[in-house]
């Protein structure tokens, strides 16, 4: 077993505290990483405080990891020790079900391995939980690993592990691209990535977001178009307008108002978690045939292909670089909407 530097909580309330953590030993497919750059996302949050239910303690976050490659066990064969690398949301998962064989591990029907909060032999991780990038080094199966282009900066690539993935995957799945009208609800640290990335495609991109307040900046990162959504003229003027809506805030909206915005054959894509089960009239998902879906990060291979737009097309999250002694006030800020546009710890401070 080897030993990290961590920062953890220890209780729904409690403040992160720095700890020593162990780390397993390399297996023959192992990847050892060297951790430079973790991102802060909203799920984090939602776990350390255990406001989704089923966290473990102690906990440490942290799945938008980059760095360098350490060292390597006897039988890697895709990294070298120095390679820039990164991790997202998962560590594992079963390799052998339909998902995974279609490169969609986030979907394992076994469940995927999570990079923290996931139940593991103890084998894998000493102690049985899987535990996050707010830590110096992590163990990481190979096939898990992704490498970062040169065309990115490490501190910017490590939001776009979650972040980006989270966008590029139903923007892709959807074919969001030339001819096609998107629209993206929320302008926070999913919903600017989402922004770029789908003008990037070649969609014309329209941000429905509370307020006004980043107007500017949502036509700095591609939108064509900016709407408030606490203007009722909004909802009139864009009706039947979209291709598709890409949700990604974690409040319960009216949906009902937002798929009345999909013309025929749209559909509203839900990535924010509310605490709350959402509802909707039949009779806006049966007129115009729109459907209304969900999506989850994305495969390995999608994430790498997610990784490559991005660097050929100059995408990156807005960051505000922060010490390990900030976490606490950077979740406070996060939760009041105080922060344009993604926290990226800077874990040489730990």
């Amino acid at each position: 077993m080897s030993t990290a530097a961590a920062y953890a909580v220890s209780a729904p309330d409690g403040a992160f505290e720095k700890i020593t953590i162990e780390r397993r030993d390399l297996g023959p497919h192992d990847v050892l990483i060297d951790i430079k750059y973790v991102g802060i996302c909203h799920s984090d949050i939602h776990t350390a405080r255990n406001e989704w239910g089923g966290t473990r303690y102690p906990c440490v976050p942290g799945h938008e990891i980059a760095g360098s490659v350490a060292a390597v066990g006897s039988a890697v064969t895709k990294y070298r020790v120095g390679d820039r690398v990164g991790v997202g949301c998962m560590v594992d998962s079963c390799g052998v079900c339909a998902p995974c064989l279609a490169d969609e591990e986030q979907y394992c029907t076994a469940g995927s391995t999570m990079t923290y909060n996931s139940q593991v032999d103890p084998a894998v991780q000493p102690g049985g939980n899987t535990l996050g990038g707010y830590s110096t080094q992590v163990v990481v199966t190979e096939n898990f690993v992704l490498r970062i282009p040169d065309g990115l900066e490490l501190e910017v690539a490590a939001p776009l592990l979650c972040a980006g993935i989270t966008l590029y995957s139903p923007l892709r799945h959807w074919d969001a691209g030339p001819g096609k009208k998107v629209a993206i609800i929320g302008m926070g640290g999913l919903g600017h990535v989402g922004v770029k990335i789908a003008a990037a495609m070649g969609a014309e991109v329209t941000v429905l977001s509370q307020s006004l307040s980043k107007q500017e900046d949502g036509k700095l990162f591609g939108a064509s178009s900016y709407y408030a959504t606490n203007d009722k003229q909004t909802f009139r003027e864009l009706r039947s307008r979209f291709d598709l809506i890409i949700n990604t805030v974690s409040a319960n909206l009216p949906l009902d108002n937002y798929l009345r915005l999909l013309g025929l054959n749209g559909t509203l894509v839900i990535l924010g978690l509310p605490e709350n089960p959402l509802s909707v009239q039949p009779f806006n998902l049966a007129g115009y045939r729109r459907s209304l879906s969900g999506s989850m990060i994305g495969g390995i291979a999608q994430t790498q292909e997610m990784l490559d737009f991005c660097a050929e097309h100059g995408i990156g999250p807005e960051i505000e670089l922060i010490s390990a002694d900030e976490i606490d006030g950077a979740y406070d800020r996060v939760v009041a909407s105080d922060v344009r546009y993604r926290f990226v710890i800077d874990v040489s401070t730990m």
